[in-house]
């Protein structure tokens, strides 16, 4: 098994976040033929089946409090929730108490700040680069839950988000694919939606009134965690367990 050094039950200062804007640091996953879903795992992820992917890229780790900050200051836009509660301040934490609309619109202010087109992924894109390359990886640091002092991972408490980065890298250098918080997807959410999902870069259905979410997270810890497991959440819902991940094409 893995072995992780979280820090849990910490309390952080809410300090100054704000800062010069840095550029998202990205790796590339080619495109190609992928298996996703999970004929093992819940009725939501059956039937596992091909898809075929273009090439995409993907944010190193889920956008931070920090980052989230020079949005904040550049747009004026109000601030989310849980942004005043030491527990969810530190500028390393990944922000969370976003919507989906709120991470979309982040999505296209970052967009134009550096002329390239920064989204949130689909839920085929996003459990291929939890993959890490590994067809049939069951999580995203492999076969089993990791390790912390100890405690499996999927016994261990946490009161708040680890700081982004301190999980081990994938196959693909990604990291925190699969705990701390849970990732909005571009995604209407559909439970039967693998049973005629478009085989071409899949982008869920038409409509819906859930999005697709990706991702353990620390309230749930190892719940969905794996990298076929689906979840989903109405887009206006802002949940202190909820953040987001920046893709691209």
């Amino acid at each position: 098994m893995q072995t992780l050094n979280i820090p849990v039950n910490e309390s952080h200062g809410a300090g100054d976040r704000s800062g010069p804007l840095p550029v998202p640091e990205r790796v590339h996953v080619p495109g190609g033929s992928f298996w996703i879903g999970d004929n093992a795992g819940r009725t939501d992820e059956r039937p596992a089946h091909q898809v075929e992917l273009t090439g995409f890229w993907v944010a190193r780790t889920p956008v931070t409090n920090g980052e989230y900050a020079a949005y904040l200051a550049a747009t004026g836009r109000g601030m989310p929730r849980f942004w005043h509660e030491p527990a969810f301040s530190d500028p390393a934490q990944p922000v969370v108490g976003v919507s989906w609309s709120e991470a979309e619109a982040y999505c296209l202010w970052l967009s134009a700040q550096y002329g390239r087109r920064y989204r949130l992924p689909t839920e085929a894109e996003w459990e291929v680069a939890a993959r890490g390359g590994h067809e049939g990886a069951a999580y995203s640091w492999g076969p089993e839950p990791p390790v912390v002092d100890g405690v499996s991972l999927a016994n261990r408490p946490q009161a708040a988000p680890a700081p982004v980065a301190l999980s081990p890298p994938n196959g693909y250098g990604l990291r925190d694919l699969g705990f701390n918080v849970h990732e909005w997807c571009l995604d209407w959410y559909d439970p039967a939606y693998y049973t005629h999902s478009d085989r071409v870069d899949p982008r869920g259905p038409r409509d819906g009134e859930r999005r697709s979410s990706r991702g353990g997270a620390w309230r749930h810890q190892m719940k969905v965690a794996r990298c076929a497991a689906r979840s989903s959440l109405p887009p206006d819902f802002q949940y202190n367990d909820y953040g987001f991940r920046v893709f691209g094409d």
